[in-house]
């Protein structure tokens, strides 16, 4: 983005991590915020990062996206506890193994918030509302344990439109610019032409990219083995791995 004497802005950054278990249609979700589309095949043992340029509230932000898999449940959770800005937890409505398994990593955010500032918000997402007629899971559930874990609820499709979708990962970033404000966290600061100092809230550190469109959004790291929990070199693979129609 670029200022009134042609020098580029500084804009936010947000990291969201999407948490859940294996099936629930986390890299579903993923996809669609990033492409406007809907994935039916892909790989559920690998982990990914994804980042877009994006425009929330009219304001340039850069998402990225940890699209996590645990094969084992919330065991191996440093990864991404000190990153986040804020969590997706998903379930799917149609199952309530999934419903269960949700809560279990409620549960460990509730115990890690030593980890992370308290203030980092959760969203418990009820996802596959386009299953309703196998529904196992009542939308009461859904608002009981987010009442009792303290935290936002949603019930979408990541098969259906998009801007539900976009919704929820916008209201992460949102509510995570809040907790940031609230916390204190760090601002970026830039120069104008005139030597001004201007304060600029970033939830991490600055970026200098051109905005994309949805379709331009690329994959930051290579996908690794989740059972490594590995990072790999930087890539600009652009969402390899799925089937994308």
């Amino acid at each position: 983005m670029t200022g009134i004497f042609g020098k580029v802005k500084p804009c936010a950054e947000c990291n969201l991590v999407l948490l859940g278990a294996m099936g629930c249609g986390k890299s579903a979700l993923t996809v669609k915020f990033l492409t406007k589309r809907f994935i039916s095949e892909y790989d559920p043992y690998l982990e990914d990062i994804y980042s877009s340029d994006e425009l929330v509230d009219q304001q340039p932000v850069t998402v990225r996206v940890m699209d996590t898999c645990d094969q084992e449940g919330p065991v191996n959770c440093e990864r991404y506890l000190s990153w986040a800005n804020a969590f997706l937890v998903v379930y799917s409505i149609n199952s309530m193994e999934s419903f269960k398994g949700c809560q279990l990593y409620l549960q460990t955010l509730s115990i890690h918030k030593n980890t992370f500032s308290s203030q980092t918000p959760i969203i418990l997402v009820g996802n596959k509302l386009d299953m309703d007629r196998y529904r196992q899971v009542s939308q009461s559930d859904g608002e009981a344990v987010a009442t009792r874990f303290d935290c936002s609820f949603f019930e979408v499709s990541a098969c259906w439109d998009f801007l539900s979708v976009q919704h929820i990962f916008h209201e992460a970033v949102r509510r995570a610019k809040r907790s940031g404000e609230h916390s204190n966290l760090l601002n970026a600061a830039y120069v104008s032409e005139d030597k001004a100092l201007l304060g600029v809230h970033s939830f991490s550190t600055l970026c200098y990219k051109e905005l994309p469109t949805p379709a331009t959004a690329k994959l930051v790291t290579v996908k690794a083995s989740r059972a490594q929990s590995k990072r790999r070199a930087a890539t600009l693979t652009l969402l390899k791995g799925f089937k994308i129609f």
